[in-house]
């Protein structure tokens, strides 16, 4: 129920919006303010503005710390125009609720900023063993990231004050189990439907374009018909591993890593050892626990009256099935093989002594240490491969800042060609042909992001033949690139396209012959008063599996039933159109007490996030939010949003 009610949250409330949630970012609105604005706005809220500059440095952040916490999300979607756009708009929002912030009276104590402060995993890892924080450690923390002790308070203190202001109206709904039920009955209701479907494929047979209409066709779609704009490039790529495969290891200080690391390098120390177990469960009763404990005490006297016969022993009192057959043994574990109480008691043991009775969530062991296998330290020689490659990596990961400085300004000054930078930093110069101005979404061969896209195809890249800025594509990774060729966008000749050009123009014919076809079979149909002959009855809800497409059941169930059986015509755009004969309205299933209250506290938190966005949306009429920058999927125009 719950995840239905999550699937169709956009339906049941208005657009709903994320909550901002306080991470390890150095990153926010206040942030970006000491760069250098563009020429022109992207966004303006009230008087402020954000500037293209401030939006790129924003989203790199952004995928910076996507990519940190998730290395494995795809490059593609994190740089698309669609995740750029999002960040535009939660920059905008963040402005917003600045703006209330300042004239709000809501403050941040001192407290609270040190409790979120300390929270924040990054700077709980830096946490003494005696619970003390480790200042120099989050002082060289914030310097690395440009800031300051007393900017990064500030700049938490601002993102709690957007979370106040922002969760203030979410958290204030109320519903009722009066609205809720009557929402939610609605919402879930049932309805029995009978489906005629009319499919494109199914009238193609009908249509035959001639070649006036193809010939027309192609005129007022010929940008539909255009070879791809392409480039051959020859790129170089600088990371952590090509650093790495770049130095050379002084054999003294190879070894003296090695002193440093023996400890680590050294083996774990192993124990053997046989248990009597009297099982009993944590959550037992006090009699039950202590009758099994007084039975483990009973043995371990017998036990250590004749320590030979602790096998005999086990075989025939202890609980553990597994090892009970085997005299007890458990045969060698190291240490975070066992539960911690029966591995404390172990490996404080020596050879061949009996434990006293040690509790454990299985219940009460009785345990017998057999032999300890000393760890051994491995030799310089039989790590050597593998502390060099350990050794090198944290020499890159020191040195890769010094080595971007120089690949950044190899790249500029010498941009008519990628070998000088190549050979100094011992960089191998790929290739790459045929890359796509806009790929498909499964473009073989290298998918570049979209930023080295727009570094590629720029008109001073192609014109000119210039290197490519250094471009960051992923953590510690920079890329630059030339081209060698440039095919710009061709139209396609009708006799290099008519095939198309058919395909095309005859599916579109045959979609609206299927049309035209379900709506005057919907005319006829609504006129007689007994149906025909039509598939069997279903019955669709939205909590129920999907039994038909979502344009289907949008249609089924706005339909108007005040009378009954009544028919709908559903336009299923190029997939055809569908007639439904809705024959019965059945109500949502009974839900018991336990979870109706838990639909009212989900539909109740949907509320006050549809309270939240809706006070949102006045705040940007209030505050004159302008975004000029074009979304996605719209024309590229200046856009006002003001709601």
């Amino acid at each position: 129920m719950f995840e239905s009610i999550r699937k169709y949250s956009k339906i049941l409330m208005i657009p709903l919006y994320g909550l901002i949630i306080l991470g390890f970012v150095f990153s926010g609105v206040e942030g970006y303010r000491g760069i250098k604005a563009n020429a022109d706005a992207v966004a303006k809220v009230g008087s402020h503005s954000i500037s293209q500059a401030e939006w790129d440095a924003a989203h790199n952040d952004e995928v910076k710390r996507i990519r940190s916490a998730t290395p494995t999300a795809d490059p593609k979607l994190l740089d698309s125009p669609e995740a750029r756009y999002a960040t535009l708009e939660q920059m905008v929002r963040d402005k917003v609720w600045q703006e209330v912030g300042q004239d709000s009276v809501r403050v941040v104590t001192d407290a609270r900023l040190a409790r979120e402060i300390e929270a924040i995993p990054a700077i709980a890892a830096m946490r003494r063993a005696d619970g003390s924080l480790d200042v120099e450690a989050y002082k060289t923390l914030l310097k690395n990231n440009g800031l300051s002790p007393a900017q990064f308070d500030a700049r938490v203190r601002n993102e709690l004050l957007f979370r106040q202001n922002e969760q203030a109206f979410g958290r204030s709904a109320f519903a009722t189990q009066a609205v809720t039920d009557a929402t939610l009955n609605a919402f879930f209701q049932r309805r029995e439907v009978q489906l005629v479907y009319y499919k494109p494929a199914d009238y193609l047979a009908k249509v035959k374009p001639t070649d006036a209409e193809i010939q027309s066709y192609y005129e007022a779609n010929k940008s539909q018909f255009e070879s791809a704009e392409s480039a051959d490039i020859e790129y170089v790529v600088l990371n952590l591993d090509a650093v790495k495969s770049s130095l050379t290891v002084n054999e003294a200080d190879l070894k003296t890593y090695y002193e440093q690391n023996a400890q680590r390098l050294a083996a774990k120390e192993e124990r053997k050892a046989s248990h009597i177990l009297f099982a009993v469960t944590k959550d037992a009763a006090a009699d039950v626990r202590e009758k099994a404990k007084a039975a483990a005490q009973a043995l371990l006297v017998k036990v250590r009256a004749k320590p030979d016969s602790f096998a005999d022993l086990a075989r025939k009192n202890s609980q553990d099935s597994a090892s009970a057959t085997q005299g007890g043994d458990l045969g060698y574990f190291s240490k975070g093989s066992m539960v911690k109480q029966f591995e404390d008691a172990v490996f404080v043991l020596k050879k061949g002594e009996i434990s006293e009775v040690v509790e454990s969530d299985f219940g009460y062991h009785v345990i017998k240490l057999a032999d300890i296998k000393e760890p051994k330290q491995a030799s310089f020689e039989t790590v050597r491969d593998k502390l060099e490659s350990e050794y090198k990596a944290q020499q890159a990961q020191r040195k890769f800042a010094e080595v971007a400085e120089i690949f950044s300004n190899a790249v500029y000054e010498q941009g008519d060609s990628l070998k000088p930078v190549a050979d100094k930093l011992k960089l191998e110069i790929k290739q790459a042909s045929g890359v796509l101005r806009k790929p498909p979404a499964k473009s073989p061969g290298p998918l570049f992001p979209p930023r080295v896209l727009d570094a590629i195809f720029n008109a001073d890249t192609i014109s000119k033949k210039q290197n490519t800025e250094a471009i960051e594509v992923a953590p510690s990774t920079l890329f630059s690139a030339r081209v060698t060729r440039h095919v710009p966008v061709r139209p396609l000749a009708l006799d290099e396209v008519r095939g198309q050009v058919y395909d095309k123009l005859a599916l579109e014919q045959a979609t609206a012959l299927a049309k035209k076809a379900a709506q005057a079979d919907l005319a006829t149909w609504k006129a007689q008063s007994a149906p025909p002959k039509l598939p069997e009855a279903i019955v669709i809800s939205r909590d129920a599996a999907p039994r038909v497409s979502s344009v289907v059941l949008d249609g089924v169930l706005r339909a108007d039933t005040s009378t009954l059986p009544v028919w709908a015509g559903i336009d299923m755009s190029s997939q055809g159109y569908a007639l439904a004969r809705i024959t019965q309205v059945i109500p949502r299933k009974e839900v018991d007490a336990q979870a109706s209250q838990q639909d009212r506290a989900q539909f109740t938190q949907l509320l006050g996030r549809a309270e939240a966005e809706a006070y949102y949306q006045m705040l940007k009429l209030r505050y004159k939010v302008q975004i000029s920058a074009p979304k996605p999927g719209t024309k590229p125009v200046a856009e006002a949003e003001a709601g």
